[in-house]
């Protein structure tokens, strides 16, 4: 049984209600996203326990970060976590669906980010089915919606950073051109070297470059024993590194 209180280096996140626990993902997308003094607001779509949003308060001087999240136990812990971390007083959740959200709300962010859903299609669900696997279903924020409301609310020269499958980057690459947003820089992330690519994560803005930054990144050698790049991406989070 995995551990209720997960603690980062400044901050701690609970984690047993929410579907979603914590992860290499998460924590990947916190520390890889571009931020800059420039940043001054913020919004992390689907937060769940909150992580991105309290790596984000972590690493900006950001005044304000906000974060949206439907599930009414996720909601209740990631509100926790905020309040009982060092940047209460610039973290604020909003109990609602993106799609409520963007459609409800004039705000626009200087950076917008999100861990989202990972099914394209709908899964079999049956009574072995958990609630992170529904939490992993486009059904309740499809890449469309996502990047429908990322098109409103992302500032005009905002970032908006997203970790996705491999397999699903260049469908999302396309619906996001659809919405004008075009990416600037991508990092493939392999867990050993010998594995193939797992996971994309990428920056969107609303500018379409010609040179696009592209990057590599191994987060193991073999079991445990963690690759220097991903030692220096994650150290100023994880407690052992």
């Amino acid at each position: 049984m995995k551990k209720e209180v997960f603690r980062f280096k400044e901050f701690e996140v609970k984690h047993s209600q929410s579907a979603m626990k914590i992860g290499t993902d998460a924590v990947l997308l916190g520390a890889w996203a571009s931020v800059d003094e420039k940043v001054n607001s913020i919004l992390d779509v689907g937060a769940g326990t909150g992580i991105l949003a309290l790596q984000l308060a972590q690493r900006s001087y950001a005044e304000t970060i906000d974060a949206v999240e439907i599930d009414p136990d996720a909601f209740e812990e990631c509100v926790s976590n905020f309040e009982n971390s060092p940047w209460g007083d610039r973290l604020f959740c909003y109990h609602a669906s993106f799609t409520e959200f963007y459609t409800e709300m004039d705000e626009t962010y200087d950076l917008i980010i999100s861990n989202p859903p990972f099914f394209a299609e709908q899964p079999k669900f049956d009574i072995q089915n958990t609630s992170r696997e529904k939490a992993r279903f486009q059904e309740h924020l499809s890449f469309e919606d996502l990047l429908l409301g990322v098109s409103i609310m992302l500032s005009a020269n905002g970032c908006f950073s997203v970790i996705l499958p491999f397999s699903e980057q260049e469908k999302f690459i396309s619906v996001a051109s659809d919405y004008q947003l075009y990416p600037s820089s991508i990092l493939h992330v392999r867990g050993q070297p010998t594995s193939p690519i797992k996971r994309t994560l990428l920056n969107f803005r609303r500018n379409k470059t010609d040179s696009i930054s592209k990057e590599e990144l191994t987060i193991e050698h073999s079991r445990h024993e963690y690759t220097q790049e991903y030692m220096d991406l994650v150290k100023d989070f994880y407690l052992k590194m």
